[in-house]
């Protein structure tokens, strides 16, 4: 079946702010007593909710305060303000499924504010996803469950059969697969095993994406 709607994650995916993210976090657990590698941070957190992330650097020692979820987010909107540039090769894919007549759309566990900051220093592309960016600020649970790709497909009038999800968090990947969706996994560093263990399959650059979609 050829894929009617493409739903795209958007750290790691479409912007290119996991880095920064990954790095921050370290550094505020490792201010409140808990020390990780960056390794070990994104093996642990990475496409999580900061709530979700907040109760398990909790369990493993970090004593956070209970507004740290509200003083994380300031920080990181300030860090990723500073320059948050897009993926390698995403526009091109853009391109690509506006020319095929493909319909798109993202789909993120990360806030609406923080996806205003990152796409709306790129306009052209925060313009062409008007009316198509969903969080899971909508949602009653964010990813993994289901609930955030279902929310967009509807909105969008799509049946999940239809939908394809490009993530790179096994989270996402997991979400995708309750939802009845397929998954490609982007892992641009690595064999994208973590993926593949979640039923994605996993795919290098962007650039392999046109023939894996068909276009």
């Amino acid at each position: 079946m050829t894929p009617d709607l493409i739903i795209f994650d958007c750290d790691g995916v479409v912007v290119d702010s996991e880095a920064v993210t990954q790095l921050l976090l370290r550094d505020e657990l490792a201010l409140h007593g808990l020390e990780m590698t960056v390794e070990e941070v994104t093996g642990s957190f990475i496409g999580g909710t900061m709530h979700g992330v907040a109760e398990k650097a909790r369990a493993l020692g970090a004593a956070l305060p209970l507004d740290w979820v509200d003083l994380f987010y300031a920080r990181l909107y300030a860090r990723l303000a500073e320059g948050t540039e897009l993926v390698a090769g995403i526009t091109g894919i853009f391109d690509r499924l506006e020319a095929a007549g493909r319909a798109y759309c993202i789909a993120s566990n990360g806030r609406l504010a923080k996806m205003q900051i990152t796409l709306g220093q790129h306009p052209a592309t925060l313009a062409r996803l008007a009316g198509r960016i969903f969080s899971a600020e909508q949602v009653p649970a964010p990813k993994p469950a289901p609930d955030l790709f279902l929310h967009a497909a509807q909105s969008l009038g799509r049946s999940p059969a239809a939908c394809i999800v490009i993530e790179d968090s096994a989270t996402g990947a997991r979400a995708a697969r309750a939802a009845g969706m397929r998954c490609f996994g982007f892992a641009p560093e690595g064999d994208g095993a973590h993926l593949a263990a979640e039923g994605a399959i996993p795919f290098r650059a962007m650039s392999d994406l046109p023939e894996l979609l068909k276009l």
